[in-house]
């Protein structure tokens, strides 16, 4: 279950609120995991305003998005580390309508290590994530109508 960080200076995202479902649903979507409230309450995003002080390049140049996506260790193969740092470097260019951000956009990919991430209050391993969403998805299938 992701988390999405996305620094820019302020202004550059008119509609913050629909960049941070954007992103999160993309992630979601690459990673392929099941589509239950577990995985929809628990990926999500987080647009930050940052002055246009508070960030430069050796030029002093500060239009640039910072990017930082924290998965579970193993939860992106090169297919879809490569499809998460091209579709969130889109989909910030668009949220910002400047093409030209797609050159200054940069996606960090981040593990956290088994046992490093916490849901609930609890440290859970990769097992334990995986668990839990079969026992939702037989709840879910349970409670499903016709079934």
């Amino acid at each position: 279950m992701p988390m999405i960080d996305a620094y820019a200076t302020a202004g550059t995202f008119p509609d913050k609120h629909q960049l941070a479902v954007d992103l999160a649903t993309a992630v979601m979507t690459i990673e392929q995991v099941p589509n239950i409230p577990m995985f929809r309450k628990n990926t999500a995003a987080f647009v930050h305003d940052l002055d246009t002080d508070s960030l430069a390049n050796v030029d002093g140049d500060s239009t640039y998005v910072r990017i930082q996506v924290l998965t579970n260790a193993g939860a992106l193969d090169r297919a879809k580390q490569l499809a998460v740092v091209r579709q969130l470097t889109d989909i910030v260019a668009a949220a910002a309508d400047d093409p030209t951000l797609v050159d200054r956009t940069w996606v960090l990919l981040t593990e956290a290590p088994e046992g490093g991430w916490g849901l609930g209050g609890h440290a859970n391993t990769n097992a334990e994530l995986i668990s839990a969403a079969r026992a939702q998805i037989a709840e879910l299938s349970k409670n499903s109508p016709g079934t």
